[in-house]
């Protein structure tokens, strides 16, 4: 594993440059003057205290597991449910049980994950901007004590800034992903796949292929302050190393909305590419290749503008009726469930 690199004092400017890069990069002390990070200073009392006098009433969704994992919020043994139970309670009433458990030499496992903050927390989003990002990406809370997240990818870009406790990056490039062990699509702890493998206690005898996978990992642990450029799809395991922890993240897209799910796309392609003969999938992967990730020159240069076609369809209206069509074309082939 390599260390990611580290900028200071990253401005607005800056941190386009990081993007532009395609790099995850620790960004210290971005948010070391933020309000939340001043009062966990003096203590994980303090942070509870600060968050539970902002709380507003809605009731919040949180996770709790018994010691015996670890901390590592995974699938049971059988692979059919979770390994932690699920619960709902006021943002308040579960801060006051993660204080309680704070106090224990094993306690539980505790989080809330990605809670809105303008719904949560009153004046939260208002009193802890984050300059290097427009006001209407909006801010999400995750807080627990020492739990440790899967493996796993958003298909967004992201910021995390550590606001309480201390955090272990641990972040692979989306090349790596036939090394990772993905887990299944239809049952995931918190609603994307995850990685059968434990980061902090991995099985190579099961899982050889990862050893391959940490060779290109990059890794950096986060003080309260800094924050964490995690770039679009880059997969991703978080560590939360102290009793009581905070992080405060921004997820946004750039890509233009009007054009469907590239996910909806794959689910497409795993039904239908997939389960050709191997010789038509290689057909299809050079096409796909060509017209759609365009890996050489483009496939509409060498035909005059007004017989491109399908090849140069990206206004919003050539878009709406090729959605048209393929709802159409799916419907024609849908066939009832026996």
């Amino acid at each position: 594993m390599e260390p990611i690199a580290v900028r200071q004092d990253v401005t607005p400017k800056i941190f386009q440059d990081i993007r532009a890069a395609g790099m995850p990069a620790v960004m210290k002390g971005l948010v070391a003057g933020w309000p939340v990070v001043e009062t966990g200073r003096s203590g994980p009392a303090a942070t509870i205290a600060y968050l539970s006098a902002m709380a507003t009433p809605r009731p919040v969704p949180f996770f709790r597991a018994s010691s015996e994992i670890e901390g590592r919020l995974h699938y049971g043994d059988d692979l059919r449910a979770p390994n932690f139970e699920r619960g709902a309670a006021p943002l308040a009433g579960f801060l006051a049980a993660l204080g309680a458990e704070a106090a224990r030499k094993r306690p539980d496992t505790l989080a809330v994950q990605g809670l809105v903050a303008t719904d949560h927390l009153q004046r939260f989003a208002e009193t802890h901007k984050l300059a290097i990002l427009p006001d209407s990406v909006v801010p999400r809370l995750w807080i627990g004590n020492a739990a440790k997240v899967a493996i796993h990818h958003d298909p967004l870009e992201n910021v995390a800034c550590v606001a309480a406790g201390r955090r272990r990056f641990t972040l692979f490039p989306p090349d790596q992903l036939g090394n990772l062990y993905m887990g299944p699509f239809h049952l995931t702890p918190a609603g994307t796949q995850v990685s059968m493998v434990h980061l902090t206690d991995p099985d190579f005898e099961r899982f050889p292929r990862f050893a391959a996978a940490l060779d290109q990992a990059r890794t950096a642990e986060l003080a309260p302050g800094d924050a964490l450029y995690i770039p679009y799809q880059w997969y991703h395991h978080v560590e939360a190393l102290d009793a009581v922890n905070l992080l405060v993240n921004y997820w946004w897209d750039d890509a233009r909305r009007d054009i469907g799910s590239p996910w909806d796309a794959m689910m497409h392609g795993m039904m239908t590419l997939r389960n050709l003969p191997p010789d038509q999938r290689r057909a299809w992967r050079a096409m796909f290749d060509h017209y759609v990730f365009l890996s050489g020159a483009d496939p509409a240069a060498h035909l005059p503008p007004d017989a491109r076609g399908i090849l140069a369809a990206n206004a919003p209206r050539d878009v709406a009726r090729m959605r048209r069509a393929l709802i159409a074309k799916l419907r024609e082939q849908d066939v009832p469930e026996r």
